[in-house]
């Protein structure tokens, strides 16, 4: 089984499922799952975990995302970008609009309301599946966050702006809102995510370049280690005497580690003598205490 982090190209009409079942298949193993939902027509970064790696999805899922978008003016659309019906049109901006300023005045946190097309619940049900059923509920407004919007360029009607957001963005409702500020209409054309969770597009491999990787027998190049993800954090190895301790998981003291100056204001990244990475602890009453443990006892 494989174990550790993917760093997959998401292609336009595949969905995010679409991959995880697809690398099933590749790479003959079930325990697989994606972090951050990329819609169907969108595409590019999207970090895959593998194995043992599995758990780290829900620490992933949260990190700052990075997109590339284009949208046009003067349309409003039912699902807020191009793929959608059509529900409204708007005459074209005046020239002395600063749609610029406008675009840029969304950096910094602002309540945002999801669209009806998407997989976000209410009382249990999708919201795409109620659209779906020609019902439109109101929606209650959440705190969002971009950090930056760059790369700006106006080519009347489209604009086309790179946006570095938190999670929980929908990035096709930043371009309904930009329109409707600037008493217009505005839906996504097109939308590549260019990073996630540390994760750069021009690292990113397509299905059928892993799938290829697979045949040649390069897979293992490609897969990201683990504890790859934790070098932020400071290392610590654990001395063999206490091996036992370790492997079964329990707290640990100060002194089952080599002399180093561990700062216990942060979390460590833990090792055994012999260089196998253990797991993420905190440390918490005098003692560090497992966060996320990757060992496997039956490995």
């Amino acid at each position: 089984m494989y174990n550790g982090l993917l760093n997959i190209y998401k292609e336009k009409d595949f969905t995010s499922h679409d991959v995880v079942a697809k690398l099933r298949g590749i790479l003959r193993q079930k325990k697989i799952g994606h972090t951050g939902t990329l819609d169907p027509n969108a595409e590019g970064v999207l970090p895959v975990c593998l194995g043992k790696g599995t758990k780290l999805c829900d620490m992933l899922t949260g990190t700052k995302k990075q997109y590339k978008v284009s949208f046009v003016f003067e349309k409003e659309t039912d699902t807020e970008d191009i793929w959608g019906t059509v529900t409204k049109t708007h005459e074209p901006l005046k020239q002395d609009v600063p749609i610029k300023d406008t675009i840029l005045s969304f950096v910094g946190e602002y309540d945002q309301v999801p669209p009806m097309y998407s997989a976000k619940k209410i009382n249990g049900k999708k919201l795409y599946e109620l659209a779906r059923e020609g019902k439109i509920i109101e929606r209650k407004p959440e705190r969002i966050r971009i950090y930056d919007i760059s790369d700006i360029e106006i080519s009347y009607p489209e604009v086309t702006m790179t946006v570095t957001c938190s999670k929980g963005t929908y990035i096709r409702s930043l371009c309904r809102d930009i329109g409707h500020k600037l008493q217009n209409g505005a839906c996504m054309t097109k939308l590549v995510r260019t990073r996630s969770s540390g994760f750069q597009l021009e690292y990113a491999h397509t299905l059928s370049e892993i799938e290829e990787a697979v045949k040649t027998g390069k897979i293992e190049e490609w897969i990201i280690p683990i504890e790859k993800v934790f070098l932020k954090y400071q290392k610590g190895t654990v001395k063999k005497d206490y091996d036992k301790v370790l492997f079964n998981g329990n707290p640990l003291k100060k002194e089952m580690f080599y002399e180093i100056d561990l700062d216990t204001t942060k979390k460590l990244r833990v090792y055994d003598e012999s260089e196998q990475f253990i797991g993420i602890y905190y440390w918490k009453k005098n003692m560090f205490f497992p966060d996320k443990i990757f060992y496997d006892n039956n490995q």
